[in-house]
């Protein structure tokens, strides 16, 4: 299975007309791949995303998540579809800072009504995947931003999704620590089979992905390649 976007157009509204933030985007997905989009600001990229993550109705086209288009789903459907199917890696962590690293996640089981021990124990192993396990009672005010960010990814694998979409995870890390990242991701990717989406407009981490595209003014395109 995997994620696919097939001829989605989105627009806006802009005074009297209507400004076009995706323009006929077809893109393909497959599971345990990782896709990288890059673009300039203001290119499409966070529209892309949140068209992928079914948060936005395209003007037309079609969003297909494992083999179930989801052209027609009420919001009750769309909502049920992210939780058990779409993990969301967000640009800022923005961590609860109340909870301990293991209880960000276990938020995310309570909401999908599992008991507190499964939870427990599926945060423990994320946790412990992501090279976290020893910092699993810390607050989000005792780990550093690289650390922050492992916890935004375990949270966002919690309920394991088969898509996964991730905003701009290096740009508050340095270049180490965004290298990181990085590979977290690439490895989770193609260990747990997840159809994954990054969204970058830092081209120095494009080499570790599975499929490039990049997006200018709404349009996807393969990348020109190297002289």
């Amino acid at each position: 299975m995997s994620l696919t976007l097939n001829d989605i157009t989105l627009t806006y509204p802009d005074g009297e007309g209507r400004l076009t933030a995706l323009d006929q985007v077809t893109l393909d997905v497959p599971r345990g791949s990782l896709t990288a989009v890059a673009g300039p600001s203001g290119s499409g990229k966070s529209s892309l995303l949140a068209v992928a993550a079914t948060l936005i109705s395209p003007d037309a086209g079609t969003v297909t998540v494992d083999g179930t288009p989801t052209t027609g789903m009420t919001r009750r459907q769309l909502t049920d579809l992210r939780r058990h199917k779409i993990g969301i890696v967000f640009q800022q962590p923005n961590l609860l800072p109340s909870l301990t690293a293991a209880e960000q996640l276990q938020v995310m089981a309570d909401i999908d009504g599992r008991s507190p021990a499964k939870a427990r124990a599926r945060a423990m192993d994320l946790l412990d995947t992501v090279g976290l396990a020893d910092h699993a009672h810390r607050r989000p005010h005792r780990l550093s931003g690289g650390q922050r960010q492992r916890v935004n990814i375990a949270r966002a694998l919690m309920n394991g999704p088969t898509i996964l979409l991730v905003d701009e995870p290096t740009s508050a890390l340095d270049h180490e620590r965004g290298a990181a990242i990085i590979e977290l991701i690439t490895s989770l990717t193609h260990e747990r089979g997840t159809a994954t989406i990054l969204v970058t407009h830092d081209r120095t981490h494009l080499t570790a992905a599975d499929q490039i595209v990049e997006i200018h003014d709404g349009r996807l395109h393969l990348p020109a390649p190297a002289c």
